[in-house]
């Protein structure tokens, strides 16, 4: 959605008063933002919207319709609907693509060769290329000893960052698969380079090959152990024993905090640091004075844990701050959900695949019309229909993980190969991850 926006996040105040605006303007269709598609057939929740809107936009063609999520009016609507999507647009955060070279004037950026490149596709490929070159540059004006990749997946930007810009790389993920074809991918990779060398009789035989941790990422205490851990010679090595078993590493906690003024310095990344992954990241840049700068690049937001009533997480990733905790207005799992909707994708749709979609949510919605009346049960007790499912999982998933992180009870796992609905880093729209954190009061 595009538009003049009149809100900055410029200082603290600025951006507290752009998300007063957002919340003024939310609170009276929280009836709507607050409930799935599906239950917004199965309840009629259409009639409790403005009658005089439904009755112009049940006459719309599916082609304007399709604009609407891009701020797109229609010269016949009513006053008051043109009114509330010019003012939607009005609070949409820019997506124009920023000048990295007006952020970063030192940044080189180089293209990823076929080796590295080996299982990525384009967009990966442009993805890595795009953040290495920030990540490396950033690393590069802190002068930081090592980067930490956290939520590392398949290592294709650890190895980037190691094999090509020569850095000091820990890749954490909490699959052990990924680390096992992390380790295996560094190793054709050095292999290959290796040859080259021998062909042309280089004498410079020392590669930084990525060391590799699986470890669920569960707390900000957690992340800071394996920062301070990292910060001694040797550790990255002890570190590999944390295979699959949290456990040690939870009884290691207290022991090892980040260390104040030890003479390291470290970069935090994150490509796709999914959900809570990227608070805690955010979280440990401010705690851990050892870490310079944090580049993260988030997805899947709906998936952010929220303080609520229903959530028993003593730390949750949203809100974060003070500002938003005051204003006192929850989000909730549908409201999220619709947040990574993209309105692009929409807006790219043609009539036949708009109506296809349409017609999709309705058949959603009448079997779960049908679920609901004459089969109560399953949708209590089945794990694996409907939003009520989803909640049976996590509560399951966390019954099994709570005995063994028994300092505190264990968010569901966030990690990379969780797809996210919409990325931040696209060829056609390249944005960055950013290395200072503006604090909201």
């Amino acid at each position: 959605m595009s538009g003049t926006c009149k809100y900055s996040c410029d200082t603290a105040t600025h951006t507290l008063q752009w998300i007063n605006a957002i919340i003024d303007f939310l609170r009276p269709y929280a009836f709507l933002i607050h409930t799935h598609v599906v239950n917004f057939f199965k309840d009629r929740q259409w009639e409790a919207v403005d009658k005089e809107w439904m009755d112009c936009l049940r006459k719309d063609p599916v082609e304007n319709l399709l604009l609407i999520p891009s701020g797109v009016v229609q010269d016949h609507w009513p006053v008051s609907l043109k009114d509330f999507v010019l003012n939607l647009r009005s609070l949409v955060f820019p997506r124009e693509p920023a000048d990295l070279h007006m952020s970063l004037p030192d940044l080189h950026m180089v293209s990823v060769n076929s080796v590295l490149a080996q299982g990525m596709n384009m967009k990966k490929k442009h993805e890595v290329e795009v953040l290495s070159a920030i990540v490396s540059s950033i690393a590069d004006s802190v002068r930081a000893h090592t980067i930490v990749d956290v939520g590392a997946g398949q290592g294709y930007l650890a190895q980037v960052l190691s094999f090509q810009y020569q850095h000091s790389v820990i890749a954490i993920d909490a699959c052990s698969h990924h680390g096992r074809v992390t380790d295996a991918r560094a190793e054709r990779i050095k292999k290959h380079y290796a040859a080259q060398m021998r062909k042309s009789k280089s004498g410079n035989w020392s590669f930084n090959v990525p060391k590799t941790i699986t470890c669920r990422v569960i707390s900000i205490d957690m992340l800071k152990t394996l920062i301070g851990m990292s910060l001694h010679k040797g550790d990255a090595e002890h570190l590999g024993l944390f295979k699959e078993d949290n456990a040690k590493l939870i009884d290691e906690e207290p022991k090892s905090q980040c260390v104040a003024n030890s003479g390291t310095s470290l970069v935090l990344a994150g490509l796709h640091a999914c959900g809570d992954l990227s608070v805690t990241m955010l979280k440990a840049f401010l705690e851990c004075k050892d870490v310079k700068a944090v580049v993260s690049i988030g997805c899947c937001y709906n998936l952010l844990s929220e303080e609520g009533a229903d959530n028993i997480e003593t730390h949750c990733g949203f809100p974060m701050s003070s500002g938003v905790k005051s204003a006192g207005f929850p989000l909730g799992k549908s409201s999220r959900d619709l947040a990574c909707q993209s309105a692009e994708r929409w807006k790219s749709l043609e009539k036949d695949d708009g109506l296809h979609n349409f017609e999709l949510h309705s058949f959603r919605a009448a079997f779960q019309l049908v679920l609901s009346k004459y089969y109560p049960e399953v949708m209590e007790t089945s794990p694996s229909i409907g939003r009520q499912g989803k909640a049976l999982r996590r509560r399951q998933q966390r019954k099994v993980e709570a005995p063994l992180h028994h300092k505190e009870v264990a968010c569901p796992h966030l990690h990379p190969n969780q797809k996210g609905r919409f990325p931040n880093i696209d060829p056609n729209e390249p944005e960055t991850g950013t290395y200072r954190t503006l604090l909201v009061p």
